[in-house]
């Protein structure tokens, strides 16, 4: 018989398609692991792994079988979590995706989640919202607080958050002579940086510069707001956050937060944010309890 953790492995592979790094994931050496693979294979009597020096994807048959695990191991995970919150109390691990410019939102939500539910492990993984809706699709991670025009509808239950608008975080030398607002314009003049090409945060501000005829002066880009505000404070560069970021942070010596403002239309420049989780039957407890949470927060 096909205990889980044989499952649990094969979806691990799956999801690092790398021996070593699905071996260290699932607390185990990569020798033992691969073993382990096999030993199923010659269980099943079929080939799961396609092999070669190094890891070359899943045969037909292990992609069937992921597909099967994954059901098999949420279904688990879901008896387990119904166990507990029948016994009165929830209990588990929440797997919680989340796009870099709300990274802020969900530690405070997060936070007041531990407070009704402290037995609750949340692992965040901070990631794009493309990685996201295909995790969310494939049962790697529970729920994810992304961008609403990047989840597919169907499927996906979304709950609204907050539209994301934005701010400039400045050194105080380089914006000393304005007030309290920037033009978009005479923001993108200024040497910025920004978040990497790929995020969708980056996407948002290219189509607001190109919609504005301007090109950005961008002299550093990262997978993260971390490098950006620092080397603001250090006086270097610019950088464009979310407001709701830049609130969370409060006030950072040797800076300022500018209202970033244009004469175009200011609703386009404002994106939806959504709290995005599968349509199970039932729902996992502790994604219920997240979305109760969320509700309360967000009255």
């Amino acid at each position: 018989m096909i205990e889980l953790r044989d499952l649990q492995l094969v979806t691990a592979l799956a999801r690092h398609k790398h021996f070593a790094k699905a071996a260290k994931d699932c607390g185990m050496s990569q020798p033992a692991f691969s073993m382990r693979i096999r030993n199923l294979e010659e269980k099943l009597g079929l080939s799961i792994v396609r092999r070669g020096n190094r890891f070359q994807g899943l045969t037909g048959e292990g992609e069937m079988i992921v597909r099967r695990a994954r059901g098999i191991l949420d279904d688990a995970k879901a008896l387990e979590q119904e166990v507990s919150a029948s016994r009165g109390e929830v209990t588990g691990t929440l797997m919680l995706g989340v796009v870099p410019t709300a990274t802020a939102f969900a530690a405070q939500v997060v936070n007041r989640l531990h407070e009704v539910h402290p037995r609750v492990l949340v692992h965040i993984d901070v990631t794009t919202s493309m990685a996201i809706q295909q995790r969310i699709l494939d049962g790697t991670i529970d729920a994810g607080v992304t961008y609403s025009d990047s989840v597919p509808p169907g499927l996906v239950a979304t709950t609204h958050l907050y539209e994301e608008s934005y701010v400039l975080l400045a050194p105080e030398p380089m914006v000393a002579h304005l007030d309290e607002s920037i033009s978009w314009q005479a923001a993108a003049a200024l040497p910025l940086s920004l978040l990497e090409p790929g995020m969708q945060n980056r996407r948002i501000l290219d189509r607001i510069f190109a919609g504005l005829e301007v090109k950005p002066d961008v002299m550093s880009e990262s997978s993260g707001f971390m490098s950006a505000i620092i080397m603001a404070r250090e006086g270097a560069v610019a950088t464009i956050l979310p407001r709701a970021l830049a609130d969370a942070l409060g006030e950072i010596a040797g800076t300022r937060v500018l209202d970033l403002m244009s004469a175009g239309d200011m609703e386009s420049q404002a994106r939806p944010l959504c709290l995005a989780c599968l349509q199970r039957t039932p729902e996992l407890t502790t994604v219920a309890s997240l979305r109760r949470v969320v509700a309360a927060f967000m009255q």
